[in-house]
């Protein structure tokens, strides 16, 4: 079998919504490998690509997804697929060196004035998912699925945290695909995000499941064009090297943690690293230590 007809064969039978995505990586690979056999594909047969890749300004990160596709498609062929015969096209699958070009673009985290600039720009429904993510450190996506049937009352603190599940859902509209960790995340409210959530709960239509919709329905991303116009216009680093994303709002947050003297063990559950189990970190006792830290950004 060649690489392309395990290509064509993988893009047929894909089930997944980003399979565009693959497509796109596979084009990208394809002049490179349209003359190998799946036993030709390895690391030194892959360098050429790498290289082209590296040539055209292409980010590591990037690239790794990409090698990522072509091995998805190399382990296929050798624990699923099967000849007529009932052979594997694939005796084995061949490990890939990781590419590390340590050109990552670096964050901005924002200070007071900066960020009061860029919100001023934002309209109003980016804004306040974008006030919600400064003060709780949660990544973009978990701002856009936020669900208030994820939300947890609190009665002894009088106040309520979200638990963004772990495990994946398919819901009317899409797929929540769980959160990186693989387990579930704890998001505190301190007085600002708490702001926020209640004037989100007045604003709520009928019986609309997300936290911040845009005219009912759930957002796809806040790293929109009204995010992009917002950050240039503010006069922010417009480059390859500067993040000018919304996850710079994480970074924020975990920056005025660092400077609020905010212990590092606290920080990684605010910041809703792996932690284990979650169960342990909302008890009233311990939602209070964590709400007493993050009020320290406000």
């Amino acid at each position: 079998m060649t690489f392309p007809q395990a290509a064509a064969k993988y893009i047929n039978e894909a089930k997944k919504k980003t399979i565009g995505r693959d497509v796109a990586s596979l084009k990208a690979a394809h002049p490179f490998l349209k003359n190998l056999t799946l036993k030709q594909i390895h690391n030194d047969s892959l360098q050429p690509y790498i290289n082209a890749r590296k040539k055209d300004g292409i980010k590591s990160y990037t690239v790794n997804r990409d090698l990522a596709v072509f091995h998805r498609i190399l382990r296929l062929a050798s624990d699923q697929w099967r000849t007529k015969n009932g052979d594997a096209y694939l005796a084995s699958t061949p490990l890939f060196k990781k590419i590390n070009w340590n050109d990552k673009a670096k964050p901005f985290p924002l200070n007071k004035e900066q960020q009061l600039k860029l919100f001023r720009l934002l309209p109003k429904h980016l804004r306040k998912m974008a006030f919600f993510a400064v003060n709780t450190g949660l990544r973009m996506q978990r701002v856009c699925w936020l669900r208030w049937d994820w939300e947890v009352k609190i009665p002894e603190l009088d106040t309520s945290v979200f638990i963004v599940p772990a495990k994946s859902h398919e819901y009317p509209d899409g797929k929540w695909k769980g959160t990186k960790t693989k387990e579930d995340e704890l998001v505190v409210l301190n007085l600002v995000a708490k702001s926020v959530i209640e004037v989100q709960r007045r604003n709520r239509k009928g019986d609309c499941p997300y936290v911040f919709p845009f005219q009912d329905k759930r957002i796809s991303s806040m790293n929109n064009t009204s995010w992009q116009n917002a950050w240039i216009n503010a006069g922010f680093p417009n480059c390859k090297q500067i993040s000018k994303g919304p996850h710079n709002l994480k970074h924020t947050y975990a920056r005025r943690l660092r400077a609020a003297n905010v212990p590092l063990e606290t920080r990684k559950t605010l910041l809703h690293y792996k932690i284990g189990d979650i169960t342990t970190h909302y008890s009233p006792n311990k939602v209070a230590e964590l709400l007493a830290a993050s009020e320290k950004v406000t």
